[in-house]
């Protein structure tokens, strides 16, 4: 029995909120202290009902070859055997854990 390629379940912080996306391909940057990403998946929808969270992850990640993400973002990954559906949503703060300083944005 031949094992198909691997999909992978990504899930990290990116402007408080938590992404969880779906990718073939995952390894260690040549950036220090990044992840690259590749090769993200969606689900293929053959039914009326549409995810407005999975739309919106589909038209922003459009067109991304690869995606660099920092370490420190990263919640976790999982090699999955099934396609689960990619979302967002956000992030809780009631944890013990002080998240790593960001920059004052701009205005």
């Amino acid at each position: 029995m031949s094992k198909s390629a691997p999909i992978y379940k990504v899930i990290f912080l990116n402007q408080g909120q938590v992404y969880e996306m779906y990718a073939k391909q995952i390894y260690q940057s040549d950036l220090w202290g990044f992840l690259e990403v590749e090769e993200f998946v969606f689900g293929e929808r053959t039914q009326v009902v549409v995810d407005p969270s999975e739309e919106k992850l589909k038209a922003q990640f459009e067109g991304v070859v690869r995606s660099f993400l920092p370490m420190h973002s990263i919640i976790r990954i999982d090699e999955v055997e099934r396609l689960g559906t990619p979302k967002i949503s956000e992030a809780k703060g009631n944890g013990n854990v002080m998240p790593f300083p960001m920059p004052m944005p701009e205005k």
